[in-house]
C-alpha cells in the first residue's frame, strides 16, 4: 500500500491543495484536536483550583505556568502517546485524561490527578475544544482572506467608479452602469454578511453528564457550578449554552455554517459575473510567462482562478449546508452522529480557503479594457430610449413609452443618428431637444452614493 502524501491522499485538501491549507492543520487535523482537548483539561483543573475546591487547596499557583506549558509544547510526539493510549481504552478523551495525569505526575501532582476531568462527560472537553477550534480558525485564517478580498473589491469600486459599462438584465442590453458601482455591490453584501457573521457566539456546553452538573452538584452541593461553568467558558473565550443534553445543541455553530455560506453565495455571484466580463472582454488576464491557457490553443487565456474558486465555494456550501440542517439535531439526550460529523469541519473551511486564494490571483490578474466598454455602448444606442421616454413623461408629451416602444422594437439598427432624427421630429421645445440630445449611453448612468 501506497503511503499518504500529496500524490496519494483521496482528498485533493490533503494532496493537491494542501500547501494552500497546511496552517488549517493547526486547527482541524487530530493532532489539533487532541491539543485542544489537552489544553481544556489543563485549564479546567487551573479553573477548579482558583475556585478554592478544598481538596485543591494545597496546589501551588506557581505551577499554572508550567501546567500550561504542556499545550505550549505539545508536539506530535504527544499526540502519538494520546493514540496509543486510545488503543488500550477505546476512549478517545479518557486518553487524554490519563496524558494529562501522566505529566501532572512529571510536576509531583500524582495526588490531585483525580481532579482531572472532576465530573465531567467527554463532550464537556468536546464541545469547548472544537467551537474554540471553529473560533480560532475562522479569526486568524478564513475572516483575513475575507478581509482581503473585501479591501480589493473596494479599492476597485473607486478605480472604476466612473467607467460607464453597459448593463445587462435578463442577458439584454439595460440602462448603463458604472463599472465601480457593480463591484461596489459585492463591497456592500460582503461587508454586511461578515458583520452578522460576527454577532454569531461560539457556543460551548459545559455541564457534566446530561447538562445538569449531577456529579458536581452532588460532591460540593454548596458551589454555584453554573456560574463556575459560565466564567470558565468564558475564559475560553467562548459562551456557554445554558440549558443542554450532554451535547451543545449547536444552534449557533449552525449559524455559523450558514453565515459562511451566505458569503461564499455572494463570491460565487461575483465570480460568475467577473467570468462573463471576462468572456465579453471587458477585462482582460494579466499573462504569467511560461503558463498555458489551453493544452491545444496557443492564443487562450483561460478565467481559471475564478472557475476554480466557483467549484470550491459550492463544495464548502454543499458541506456547510448539511452540518447547519443535522448539528442541531439529535436523538433525545445524545447519540454519535454529532461526533461523525463534526470531525470533518475542517473540510469546507479549507474549500473555504482554497477558494479565497484562487479567487484573489484571479482578482489580481484583472485588466481593464475599456475599448470594449465603450464599443458595447455605442452599438447600443437604444438603450437611451428610458430616458427619453422619461423626460417626456414629465413634459407630459402622449404616449411617450409607446413611442418609444415603436422606435426601438423594429430591425432597424438603432444608432445616435436614429436617436438624434426621433428627436428632432418631436414636437417639444426647442430647449427639451438640446436636453435630449445630450443623453448618450456614456452619461446616463444614473447616480452613486458617498
Amino acid at each position: 500500500m501506497a503511503s499518504l502524501n500529496q500524490l496519494t491522499a483521496i482528498s485533493p485538501v490533503d494532496g493537491r491543495y494542501y500547501n494552500q491549507v497546511t496552517v488549517l492543520s493547526e486547527y482541524f487535523s487530530e493532532y489539533a484536536l487532541i491539543r485542544y482537548r489537552v489544553h481544556v483539561e489543563i485549564e479546567y483543573f487551573i479553573a477548579l483550583c482558583e475556585a478554592r475546591v478544598p481538596q485543591l487547596a494545597e496546589v501551588d499557583q506557581a505551577l499554572f505556568p508550567r501546567m500550561r506549558k504542556i499545550v505550549a509544547d505539545f508536539s506530535e510526539a504527544d499526540a502519538l502517546w494520546i493514540k496509543e493510549k486510545e488503543k488500550e481504552t477505546n476512549h478517545d478523551v479518557k486518553a487524554v485524561e490519563y496524558f494529562v495525569k501522566d505529566r501532572f505526575e512529571q510536576l509531583g501532582l500524582s495526588r490531585f490527578s483525580e481532579f482531572i476531568h472532576f465530573g465531567l462527560t467527554s463532550q464537556d472537553i468536546n464541545n469547548t475544544s472544537i467551537p474554540l477550534s471553529v473560533k480560532d480558525a475562522l479569526e486568524k485564517t478564513v475572516l483575513p482572506l475575507f478581509r482581503q478580498v473585501l479591501f480589493i473589491l473596494r479599492r476597485t469600486a473607486i478605480e472604476w467608479q466612473n467607467v460607464p459599462m453597459l448593463a445587462f438584465t435578463h442577458g439584454q442590453p439595460a440602462s448603463p452602469t458604472r463599472l465601480g458601482k457593480e463591484f461596489q455591490v459585492f463591497v456592500e453584501r460582503l461587508g454586511k454578511q461578515l458583520d452578522l457573521l460576527a454577532q454569531v457566539p461560539h457556543s460551548a456546553k459545559f455541564g457534566g453528564a446530561t447538562g445538569n452538573f449531577n456529579a458536581h452538584h452532588v460532591a460540593y452541593p454548596e458551589t454555584d457550578w453554573m456560574d463556575f461553568a459560565n466564567r470558565f467558558v468564558a475564559s475560553l473565550g467562548l459562551a456557554r449554552s445554558k440549558y443542554t443534553t450532554q451535547i451543545e445543541h449547536y444552534d449557533n455553530l449552525a449559524a455559523t455554517c450558514d453565515a459562511l455560506r451566505r458569503l461564499n453565495t455572494i463570491l460565487i455571484d461575483l465570480c460568475r459575473d467577473v467570468w462573463t466580463y471576462i468572456s465579453m472582454g471587458y477585462f482582460k488576464q494579466k499573462i504569467k510567462e511560461g503558463e498555458v491557457g489551453s493544452s491545444a490553443m496557443p492564443h487562450k487565456v483561460n478565467p481559471i482562478d475564478f472557475e476554480n474558486a466557483e467549484g470550491n465555494l459550492g463544495v464548502a456550501n454543499a458541506l456547510l449546508e448539511h452540518f447547519s440542517a443535522k448539528l442541531p439535531i439529535s436523538r433525545m439526550q445524545r447519540d454519535l452522529t454529532d461526533s461523525t460529523v463534526l470531525r470533518n469541519i475542517g473540510v469546507p473551511v479549507a474549500h473555504q480557503v482554497i477558494a479565497l486564494n484562487s479567487l484573489l490571483k484571479g482578482l489580481g490578474k484583472l485588466e481593464l479594457h475599456e475599448q470594449a466598454l465603450k464599443r458595447d455602448l455605442d452599438e447600443n444606442w437604444a438603450v437611451v430610449a428610458e430616458a427619453i421616454q422619461t423626460v417626456l413623461r414629465r413634459e407630459g408629451f402622449p404616449k411617450p413609452y409607446e413611442a418609444l416602444k415603436a422606435l426601438t422594437r423594429t430591425k432597424e439598427k438603432i444608432t445616435q443618428e436614429t436617436i438624434r432624427r426621433f428627436i428632432d421630429d418631436l414636437e417639444i421645445a426647442e430647449a427639451v431637444k438640446e436636453e435630449l440630445h445630450k443623453i448618450s449611453p456614456f452619461n446616463y448612468l444614473g447616480m452613486t452614493e458617498g
